[in-house]
């Protein structure tokens, strides 16, 4: 039986968000701390390829989540599908300007994006795991998603997952989502888009914003769900009492991390002049660069071995 044709928007000048689900066909939890590092680093990587906002994502033990506006074809310059064709394949690739309308219709094609980012995926798991086959089920799930309070439902129900499995008690405490990733990292590199949805609510400013969705998040997180779990009323009242607010002793405990996750941590100086000692032992060939901590001053950091 032929598959039903993927419901895609195509109207021009607008954007079109779309909540993505995708599983795998192993059996269990198979995605572990590596696993989910990695498939968020992937994620971020294509999504500095293609024509996507991302809105919020979750990362679970075997499927993930992804909530993105994906901008129409015509919203793209000439010379903006290049300079994404040179993220993709490097300042020295020359590209083939017979194939411009091609790549523009790729780069903005969710069916692609999501398809990259799964094959690269599979790469990794499979070298890792030494193993070959297919790593995921039937074809990933989309879903159109209208802007607005729909919108920021959609999200608040994939910050919610990890809550919802009985993983945390604060969504936050998952990093591998997009709450988790906003509150942890300081949406490192702009990875996420900075609205959260929220401006049907009349917010503007980046901490409105995050104090404004937390606070949806958790009173969304609070309804009873039957067979799930739920943040619990204590929980619920003592961030009303603190108003939402992530003042800087909470950012910098969720941060603290570092002190635990990475390999090297200090100034920048000194993550450099440590990796340069044990940059043989490191499992990968490029070049390591000493990532900020964001909220602490001065400090870097380096992945572990073995997630490098």
């Amino acid at each position: 039986m032929p598959r039903v044709p993927r419901m895609v928007v195509t109207d021009p000048g607008q954007k079109a968000a779309y909540h993505v689900i995708s599983r795998t066909a192993l059996d269990g939890l198979p995605f572990g701390k590596v696993e989910k590092d990695e498939l968020v680093r992937i994620i971020q990587t294509f999504s500095s390829v293609y024509c996507v906002d991302v809105l919020g994502f979750a990362i679970m033990g075997n499927h993930f989540h992804l909530l993105v506006e994906v901008s129409s074809c015509d919203m793209i310059s000439d010379d903006e599908v290049r300079r994404r064709f040179q993220v993709l394949y490097g300042e020295e690739a020359v590209f083939p300007e017979g194939r411009l309308k091609e790549y523009r219709e790729r780069f903005c094609s969710l069916s692609a994006y999501v398809k990259d980012i799964k094959q690269r995926f599979s790469c990794f798991f499979n070298k890792r795991k030494k193993r070959k086959g297919t790593l995921w089920g039937e074809r990933f799930k989309s879903v159109i998603v209208e802007q607005g309070k729909t919108l920021i439902h959609c999200l608040a129900y994939i910050d919610l997952n990890a809550v919802r499995a009985g993983i945390v008690k604060r969504p936050e405490d998952y990093r591998w989502c997009s709450i988790g990733y906003h509150i942890q990292t300081g949406n490192k590199d702009g990875f996420l888009s900075s609205d959260l949805g929220t401006p049907d609510f009349g917010v503007d400013d980046d901490s409105t914003q995050i104090r404004t969705y937390r606070e949806y998040l958790y009173h969304a997180g609070a309804i009873e769900k039957r067979g799930k779990a739920r943040i619990s009323k204590r929980v619920l009242d003592e961030e009303t009492v603190r108003g939402f607010e992530m003042n800087r002793v909470r950012r910098l405990r969720y941060r603290s991390r570092y002190f635990t996750d990475s390999g090297i941590i200090g100034s920048r100086a000194f993550v450099e002049t440590r990796y340069e000692t044990f940059k043989d032992r490191f499992q990968t060939t490029r070049e390591k660069i000493p990532q900020r901590v964001n909220g602490i001053e001065g400090m870097y950091s380096l992945k572990r071995l073995t997630e490098a």
